[in-house]
């Protein structure tokens, strides 16, 4: 059970811009190795730092009009949003507590 939500580019604002708390966006594909090792990173996160953040994916394959807004190149990409704007940008496969780490930067 995945503790992140998903989430489509019709979704995106309500889900990410107006979000009370940072949120993770989890730009991700199915065909990407390293987007499904860290999805279970990911959930432990959400789960550790529930109620302090909100953790979402997107697909980019089926979401392209989000992912060239916000230029991802590579994958996995996160992006930390506070108060509706991107503040922290982490590419490729990372341990949980770089992740971790760099989100609560922002809390």
């Amino acid at each position: 059970m995945s503790n992140a939500i998903e989430i489509n580019d019709s979704t995106f604002e309500a889900e990410v811009l107006t979000s009370s708390i940072p949120v993770v966006v989890d730009f991700w594909a199915p065909w990407c190795g390293p987007c499904r090792k860290l999805g279970p990173v990911l959930d432990e996160v959400a789960q550790e730092l529930s109620g302090k953040i909100k953790v979402v994916k997107i697909n980019t394959d089926d979401n392209f009009k989000t992912a060239k807004e916000y230029s991802i190149s590579g994958l996995p990409s996160l992006l930390v949003f506070k108060n509706g704007h991107a503040v922290e940008r982490l590419v490729g496969l990372m341990p949980k507590s770089s992740i971790v780490s760099n989100i609560e930067k922002h809390l």
